[in-house]
């Protein structure tokens, strides 16, 4: 089988992850081994930095550095947000092309598959032989085919910890309390605060995501349902939840609305949703203990809440993408498999099934308009790994009516 024989770049796109490195790291120490890659470059700042021929040369980084980055949360190389459309992806090829580029990887999630898949057919077009390979990443978790995505272990385990830990303060000062999570279209990450449930008094008692209409009078009658019966409320809901005309609740909120470089409304990085929901409760229930968190970036890449399968798993898809960009001599997105109890392998899917595709929660894992279902614990708990112990005093109350002096 004739090898193709030049450089190959490598970018980074999208979200930071808590894992993404170890993507990074993986492609470029296994492709230094193979002799008809004569160079890696990382592109810095994602897609741009192929435009403007911003490359480090990565053939010539030790192998120490390497491997402390891999353990290091965030892109290293730096990311955008830029959406490439067809003129800004044969303006890379012409890139790959005077530089002698032969295969191009890009981490990231379903829009930078998109590009992917641009790129590979304006290559086809201009009759440039290059491979292009989509490594998945993305916390929300929402990239088609894959079982799962490296990067949304890690923020999982962030949330389910997150919502372990302010149950606990919830419980020590009684009131309603209410968590943002990062979720535009799919409620993966939102799904992943049920992990916190011990038993059945645990919070978050109410769980909200995109994949259901969200309804305020129903939300108020949920939480003074549960705040009524267990004399607190703990909630978390997706920063995407939509109304019954499918636009973000967070569009009826605000008097303008931002946009993000892809033309959707700025969901992130602002407290309104959590503050007027707060709001809400306060006035037309008449709790005043209330009080919320919008997550934010916190989850995305927090040091030190890194799932050990999620960082593992990371590595592998860097390692197996040069693989098959050797062995399989076609593009693709490297995608992973379930099996077993617990065990996974890698196959390569045509970039035409991820590109710019979302996958939802399936309904299995939702129950009714306010939680998920247990069975959704079965799913992450393996991508999450063990969360760290917490208990509750366990001892009978003091009947003052038998107290005897």
């Amino acid at each position: 089988m004739r090898q193709l024989k030049g450089k190959a770049v490598v970018a980074q796109g999208g979200g930071p992850t808590a894992v993404i490195n170890q993507s990074l790291v993986g492609l470029v120490i296994e492709a230094r081994k193979w002799r008809y890659i004569t160079n890696v470059y990382g592109a810095r700042f994602g897609v741009s930095g192929i435009i403007n021929e911003d490359f480090l040369d990565l053939s010539q980084t030790t192998t120490h550095n390497l491997e402390m980055v891999a353990a290091s949360p965030s892109s290293a190389l730096g990311s955008t947000r830029v959406k490439p459309d067809e003129a800004y992806c044969a303006r890379m090829v012409e890139v790959f092309q005077k530089h002698g580029v032969r295969y191009f990887f890009y981490i990231g999630g379903n829009d930078s598959a998109e590009t992917c898949r641009i790129v590979a057919s304006y290559a086809r077009l201009v009759n440039y032989e290059l491979r292009v390979i989509h490594i998945p990443k993305t916390i929300d978790n929402d990239l088609a085919v894959t079982d799962h995505c490296p990067g949304f272990g890690s923020a999982a385990r962030f949330v389910t910890s997150a919502f372990a830990c302010l149950d606990l303060d919830n419980f020590a000062i009684p009131g309603v309390f209410l968590g943002v999570v990062m979720g535009r279209h799919a409620g993966w990450l939102t799904a992943s605060s049920v992990m916190a449930r011990r038993d059945p008094k645990d919070g978050p008692h109410l769980i909200y995501v995109p994949e259901r209409v969200f309804d305020t009078d129903r939300f108020l009658d949920d939480v003074e349902r549960v705040h009524s019966a267990n004399g607190r409320c703990v909630v978390a809901l997706s920063e995407g939840i939509v109304g019954a005309d499918h636009r973000p609740v967070l569009t009826h909120l605000q008097p303008e609305s931002e946009f993000d470089a892809f033309g959707n409304v700025q969901l992130s990085g602002r407290g309104t949703l959590g503050d007027a929901l707060s709001d809400a409760i306060k006035q037309r229930l008449g709790i005043k203990r209330v009080r919320c968190d919008t997550f934010g970036y916190l989850q995305r890449s927090f040091l030190g809440v890194i799932s050990d399968s999620d960082s593992s798993e990371a590595r592998d898809v860097g390692e197996t993408a040069v693989h098959f960009a050797f062995n399989r001599q076609m593009n693709g997105s490297v995608a992973i498999r379930r099996t077993g109890d617990y065990s996974v392998d890698y196959f390569l899917t045509p970039l035409e099934t991820v590109a710019a595709h979302t996958k939802l929660l399936p309904p299995e894992y939702l129950k009714g308009d306010s939680d998920i279902d247990e069975s959704f614990r079965d799913y992450a708990r393996p991508l999450i790994g063990t969360i760290p112990h917490f208990d509750r005093i366990i001892a009978p109350r003091v009947d003052p009516a038998a107290v005897e002096p």
